[in-house]
């Protein structure tokens, strides 16, 4: 066995990543993940910390926040109710009220611009958007 490994519980001990339990270790992880992902420049050992934060974090949110598979209509509706936001509330996403109005009807589908100013804005994956 690696000598790194010899005592695994030790590295916790010192500070070494572990699995999320909380939603306050969750904001702490994402912190060290947007700090690390800000730099212009990793080295190596910072491109490894990085998969394995957004390896913990990604488990976290999945297990604690799982969005159910849907249309996409019903994603944005779900998103919008969440978050208490109406029509207009989004008119900024889709250059207009009535664009909302035509999506939330079925009448017009969700574009790709669409797709990711949602995902952007409401911090969620493109992927979910996907029927």
């Amino acid at each position: 066995m690696s000598t790194v490994l010899a005592n695994p519980a030790e590295m916790i001990h010192r500070g070494a990543p572990h699995l999320i339990h909380s939603d306050e270790e969750l904001a702490t992880y994402t912190e060290a993940l947007f700090e690390l992902t800000s730099k212009a420049d990793t080295t190596p050992e910072e491109d490894e910390a990085i998969d394995l934060l957004t390896l913990l974090i990604e488990s976290y949110e999945a297990e604690q926040y799982p969005v159910p598979p849907a249309d996409p209509v019903t994603v944005l509706r779900y998103l919008m109710e969440s978050h208490n936001l109406r029509q207009k509330d989004l008119s900024d996403v889709f250059a207009g009220e009535g664009n909302v109005s035509q999506v939330l009807s079925g009448k017009r589908d969700l574009n790709k611009d669409h797709i990711a100013r949602l995902s952007e804005r409401f911090h969620v994956s493109p992927a979910v958007f996907f029927g």
